[in-house]
């Protein structure tokens, strides 16, 4: 195990805590730990709108596809409020915990290859931020670019009742630099999550009158 390798809380399936492992023991046992999601939801003429984030090439889990606008592991002793430092590391936003709308907590398991088991107690939360999508700041070794699709296809893409919709946004080009791109993307471009997990997003975002 390297020194520098990531060090996290593990529990069992009733989320009793088990003690401390390493990142790469984590998701070849398959070992229940916690992440915190941040969905950020902008308002464009009162069209509401969610940010997707490109994964960057070289992750482990999910390289190169569009998923939560920000998302990460707790780390060892780490508290879910603490989690809001993912935000400020991969979009550059100083947010205050109790401005987050808290979802719940989701349970959810990717079973990616025998070498690789994901088991994620999933802390979910909503923020509204409208500032220009250009005015994030991504962090280079994590995050690829930005993209906003519409709240309303968004859910008519992951029911199937649409099979593409548009995504606008920007990413790093071949010779480093961003730039703007209108991207027509199926399920196929989107981490996959279940279904339950998308029921739970999108009634908060109901009650929050974001449709």
């Amino acid at each position: 195990m390297k020194k520098s390798e990531e060090q996290f809380d593990v529990f069992d399936e009733k989320k009793n805590w088990l003690g401390v492992a390493p990142r790469s023991e984590v998701h070849a046992k398959g070992l229940w730990h916690q992440t915190f999601q941040c969905w950020i939801i902008t308002l464009e003429e009162n069209v509401p709108k969610l940010l997707l984030q490109l994964r960057h090439p070289d992750k482990d889990l999910f390289p190169d596809l569009l998923d939560i606008s920000c998302a990460g592991h707790l780390a060892a002793g780490e508290t879910v409020k603490e989690g809001t430092r993912e935000l400020e590391e991969e979009l550059g936003l100083s947010v205050s915990f109790e401005d987050l709308i808290p979802c719940g907590v989701f349970a959810e398991e990717d079973l990616i290859s025998d070498m690789l088991i994901d088991r994620e107690f999933c802390h979910v939360f909503l923020y509204r931020c409208d500032q220009a999508l250009r005015s994030y700041e991504l962090q280079p070794d994590e995050v690829t670019g930005l993209f906003a699709v519409t709240v309303s296809e968004f859910k008519q893409l992951v029911s199937g009742e649409q099979a593409e919709i548009t995504a606008n946004g920007f990413k790093r080009g071949s010779n480093g630099e961003y730039e703007d791109v209108e991207w027509p993307i199926s399920l196929k471009e989107v981490v996959p999550h279940p279904t339950a997990y998308f029921e739970l997003l999108f009634q908060k975002m109901g009650e929050q009158g974001w449709e």
